[in-house]
């Protein structure tokens, strides 16, 4: 079942909607199939010498022509190693991508029946790490950039001071007054001019025009072939969220959402992982096929590398 990559079609490339769902994967088998057009859109490829001739010898198991290797279409992807059938794997993406805010391990867990937190966290966690595009373009034209900091209160620490805060930068275009186009964001050790330059390079295309505040770990981006415009807030006489409208309500709605759907309880070293799920939802908000969200995510997860459990928690999740 090989889709139209470029343009897949609801009903025709992915299901639209959950009875289509229903319909489309029975069982393991149309789960196998489907995605196999997804990793392998003109037929199976080997992994180890490229040939495109093989056998299938069981299930979703093939033998390349080539040097005889045997693998599968689950093999080196998201689903690697899973003793989880497919169709439960389908089900949570679907649940996970139709939902507008979200879902947490434990309401995936009641929703899916599962045994155990850990196994719906960690299901949730290796679909988030297939929510970022490998290669994806860089945001373009004007943009804002701003840090925001993660993490509840710090009495007496002011302004960008902080002991235990996760520091976020965040980058959004803003293709028209009142408009937000696509966010971009990472976490970062420090708001230093080292960090923020990088930070941009990674994902505002040069030549664009970046909007910040007046602070000096902004002033490499003119350096780093950007058209820098800082605005001194004390001096502008309107606050930061009027100044730079955009940024300001991105940064909102992530602690919103933290706070909301994941009730505050994300650990600094797993954050980069719920910032790429902001973002993919943030980047895809006006979509009205939720089946295509869907489709993406899976479309990603069988280039995405495995990841065990035992790395995701370095202990407990």
């Amino acid at each position: 079942m090989a889709a139209s990559k470029d343009n897949p079609r609801p009903g025709v490339d992915y299901p639209g909607t959950w009875d289509e769902f229903l319909a489309w994967f029975p069982d393991e088998g149309a789960c196998i199939e489907f995605l196999e057009g997804l990793r392998w859109p003109e037929g199976f490829v080997c992994p180890v010498c490229g040939e495109d001739g093989a056998w299938r010898i069981a299930g979703p198991r093939w033998m390349c022509r080539g040097c005889g290797r045997k693998t599968s279409v689950t093999a080196g992807t998201v689903f690697d190693k899973t003793r989880t059938p497919l169709r439960t794997w389908f089900a949570a993406a679907w649940y996970l991508t139709n939902q507008k805010q979200g879902v947490s391990a434990l309401g995936l867990k009641r929703v899916l029946a599962f045994g155990s937190y850990q196994t719906a966290w960690a299901m949730l966690h290796k679909l988030r790490r297939a929510m970022v595009r490998p290669g994806r373009d860089r945001l373009q034209g004007d943009v804002e950039a701003d840090e925001t900091y993660v993490g509840g209160t710090e009495p007496g620490m002011q302004g960008r001071k902080t002991r235990k805060k996760a520091i976020v930068a965040i980058a959004v275009e803003v293709p028209g007054e009142r408009e937000i186009g696509r966010v971009r964001m990472a976490r970062i050790p420090n708001a230093s001019a080292r960090s923020l330059t990088r930070f941009c390079r990674e994902v505002v295309e040069p030549g664009s025009v970046i909007m910040t505040d007046a602070w000096s770990g902004y002033l490499g981006l003119s350096g780093a072939g950007y058209v820098h415009k800082p605005t001194n807030i004390a001096a502008s006489g309107d606050p930061a969220h009027v100044v730079m409208p955009a940024v300001h309500r991105v940064a909102s709605l992530l602690k919103r959402w933290l706070l909301g759907t994941q009730q505050g309880a994300v650990r600094p070293e797993h954050l980069d992982y719920y910032l790429d799920e902001f973002t993919f939802r943030f980047n895809r908000r006006r979509s009205r096929r939720r089946g295509l969200l869907f489709y993406r995510l899976l479309e990603q997860a069988v280039v995405t590398d495995p990841t065990p459990y035992s790395s995701m928690i370095g202990g407990k999740p």
